[in-house]
């Protein structure tokens, strides 16, 4: 039997007596919502958020940013386009589970190798549908992302109370360095791959002109796609390498990457390694949460968000150029405006509500944003910036 609390049942009752519902989330507050399972059959916590993108589920769901989460999809078709072995934005999943309105659709595209359903099976994600996606929305909206517990079962047999005590015990995001989990073991060149072409699809660029290290702290495949295609040779370094080592290979420019997690939890190794790396006067360009653990190298602080920004429609706001950008986002952390040092200046602010987005240190090349130029999925109104990190090698090179 399902075991239930009064009130706090988010499915229409009429509807419990036409579905056996194998698939459940229940929140920290005590409230539930009830639909069917699909992908992997188990148990699993996180902190509830959603996501407003119409495309790229795929490389949303194996986002590294999204470590210690369960996405909430609020479009409602998935899964149309399958699945397939090359737009992985990391060779591992690491979102803790799935939210769906619908049951998944039939995959029908060329490029489609499996279906989305068989895909979250193999790689062990739970998920749930049958669900209304737009209330659960709501609520992280109203009351901040939660933690929360989800269970599929095709017994449909669920225990409200252990899952509970399961949000309980879980530590949550806030003071959680999860950069360090998700990165590379070892250091690894990149393929040399490029951003993906309709005609030729990924391919690789044997131009090698920039030497570039990648700190990884989650990195997305299509940072590194991007690089390439400006002729950057590229090398992957895990989140905890010492700035001696990095410095050692005699790079032209440093990427700090994406990832999830606290900042200021991850900061604890990284800005001593960041303030080294400043002082060497290379170009840096930090993405997302390296963006975060830029500010905290230069004196700023962060914050955790009510609810964060994630989806490919977000407006960002160039202060320098005037113009809004569309942008593709996926943070729960930010960088407190009142806390930026005078010798840093701030170069882009969310037009949602006027959040830090992107800043540059003034005296230095070096400069971050808070959203991902990298898109995948999203638009590309923000790729200009990979080639203002090429252009500042060149004029260091050039002044050298």
């Amino acid at each position: 039997m399902l075991e239930v609390k009064t009130n706090s049942v988010h499915l229409k009752k009429d509807n419990l007596k036409k579905i056996n519902p194998t698939g459940i989330l229940v929140l920290e507050d005590g409230s539930f919502f009830q639909g069917f399972g699909f992908g992997f059959e188990g148990i699993t916590t996180g902190e509830v958020c959603f996501n407003t993108s119409i495309t790229g589920y795929q490389e949303i769901i194996t986002d590294p940013s999204y470590a210690g989460q369960i996405i909430n999809f609020t479009f409602p078709h998935i899964g149309n386009v399958g699945t397939n072995i090359e737009d992985n934005e990391s060779n591992e999943i690491w979102a803790r589970g799935v939210i769906f309105n619908t049951d998944i659709t039939t995959p029908s595209n060329y490029r489609s190798m499996k279906h989305l359903d068989a895909w979250l099976k193999k790689n062990k994600i739970i998920g749930i549908a049958g669900i209304d996606t737009r209330k659960l929305t709501n609520y992280i909206r109203d009351n901040g992302a939660p933690k929360g517990s989800m269970q599929f079962s095709k017994k449909g047999k669920h225990n409200i109370e252990s899952l509970q005590k399961l949000n309980r015990n879980w530590p949550g995001l806030l003071g959680l360095d999860l950069a360090s989990q998700v990165s590379c073991k070892k250091p690894y060149k990149w393929n040399s791959l490029k951003t993906w072409n309709k005609e030729k699809g990924y391919k690789k660029n044997k131009n090698k002109k920039y030497k570039i290290v990648a700190i990884d702290y989650g990195i997305k495949k299509n940072i590194l796609r991007c690089l390439t295609d400006l002729d950057c040779e590229i090398k992957i370094v895990p989140a905890k390498t010492s700035s001696n080592n990095i410095l050692a290979e005699n790079p032209d420019g440093i990427i700090l990457s994406n990832g999830p997690g606290d900042p200021a939890a991850t900061g604890k190794y990284a800005i001593p390694t960041l303030k080294k790396l400043i002082n060497s006067n290379l170009p840096i360009f930090g993405i997302c949460l390296g963006h975060q653990l830029l500010a905290l190298a230069l004196g700023a602080k962060t914050s955790k968000m009510h609810m964060g920004h994630r989806g490919a429609n977000h407006p960002v706001k160039n202060l320098k150029s005037k113009k809004v950008e569309i942008t593709s986002q996926n943070h729960g952390f930010k960088v407190e405006e009142n806390s930026i040092p005078n010798n840093v200046k701030i170069t882009h602010l969310s037009l949602f509500d006027r959040s830090v987005e992107g800043i540059e240190l003034k005296n230095k090349p070096v400069f971050s944003v808070q959203y991902h130029p990298e898109a995948n999925p999203g638009p590309q109104d923000s790729k200009y910036l990979f080639e203002k990190f090429i252009n500042n090698i060149e004029k260091r090179k050039k002044y050298a």
